[in-house]
């Protein structure tokens, strides 16, 4: 089993796209409209992918663990020094990173104020 994809509302999903396939080197997998008329895309790879939709209202998302609700979605990469890396040429900057068995993660928010975790496994733990 795995997850196959994530949907997520955006406030400028050309901003997203452009984000998401830099980041993960992801490619546009399919392109069109909702039945209600909402723009969307789907970018990923063969496996998975995320859902893209554009917002009618525009504004940032409020993480609030505290709440019920969504917190914030992880991929596992294969070298995070370099997704941190990549997130810098991307004019983002960790919220936070951690270090605890049996992986490091390094958290941030997207151009909407999405939680996003990256986390590199130790190769024993796979």
């Amino acid at each position: 089993m795995f997850l196959e994809h994530v949907n997520l509302t955006v406030s400028d999903l050309e901003r997203s796209i452009d984000f998401y396939t830099r980041l993960f080197d992801f490619r546009v997998r399919w392109r069109g409209t909702t039945d209600g008329g909402t723009s969307a895309v789907h970018v990923g790879d063969d496996r998975c992918y995320l859902a893209l939709f554009e917002a009618a209202h525009k504004g940032r998302h409020h993480i609030d663990y505290a709440a019920v609700g969504f917190n914030h979605f992880a991929f596992v990469v294969d070298d995070l020094d370099d997704m941190k890396q990549r997130l810098v040429s991307l004019g983002i900057s960790p919220s936070d990173e951690q270090d605890y068995e049996p992986g490091r993660r390094v958290y941030f928010v997207d151009p909407d104020g999405i939680e996003v975790e990256l986390v590199q496994y130790e190769p024993a733990a796979v």
